[in-house]
């Protein structure tokens, strides 16, 4: 039996996961977290198999998530569900530690597909996820935003949606100067100049909500 833990901060998105899964053999939900803090403190105190862990959730990122779950509970496989297209956060979800990434409008079958392979040990990826992977992409490099670590990554695409710095720390639960400081390495990793360029940069290659 693969013991499935859902975490969701959307109720109607929950119950429809809930749904898919009962209707499959093999596989119980036993709980389910609508935070990050709320994951982290079921996978801790629940027998779990597999996560389904959504990208965009209160409390700490899901990349945080991800690696705790690496660390503290190694057997928990997570599979990754977001409304985000793969170049936005696939490759660095893999880095940190998911199973797999697979975006929302995938199918129910394509769903229980990833349960049950991510459960067998295996990796869920597209193909052209995949063909990423196989060219080395993931060592970064390709392109500027590549090479920012995941918090300056989650910083530059807060500035890209036009927030201020004091927005953008209220957002992350950082303070505004830590804010500024990322925002002064992203220009200087990315060749840029200001937080028009950003906006731009950020518009231009798709990586915003």
């Amino acid at each position: 039996m693969i013991r499935l833990l859902i975490a969701d901060d959307h109720p109607i998105v929950r119950e429809g996961l809930r749904r898919i899964a009962a209707d499959q053999p093999g596989i119980s939900v036993v709980a389910e977290a609508s935070s990050a803090d709320e994951a982290l403190a079921r996978v801790g105190d629940t027998a779990v198999d597999v996560m389904l862990l959504d990208v965009s959730m209160p409390g700490p990122s899901f990349i945080e998530v991800l690696q705790q779950v690496r660390r503290d509970h190694a057997s928990v496989k997570v599979l990754v569900l977001s409304v985000h297209p793969e170049d936005q956060w696939a490759v660095r979800a893999l880095r940190a530690g998911a199973a797999g990434y697979l975006t929302k409008d995938h199918s129910p079958e394509q769903l229980i597909e990833a349960i049950r392979r991510v459960y067998r040990g295996g990796k869920y990826v597209t193909p052209a996820l995949a063909e990423k992977l196989a060219t080395g992409l993931e060592a970064g490099g390709a392109t500027p935003h590549e090479s920012l670590s995941d918090r300056e990554y989650e910083v530059l695409r807060a500035l890209g949606a036009g927030l201020s710095v004091k927005d953008v720390a209220g957002r992350l639960g950082l303070s505004p100067k830590t804010v500024s400081t990322y925002r002064t390495r992203i220009l200087e990793k990315m060749q840029l100049r200001t937080n028009a360029d950003l906006v731009r940069y950020v518009r231009d290659h798709a990586l915003g909500d």
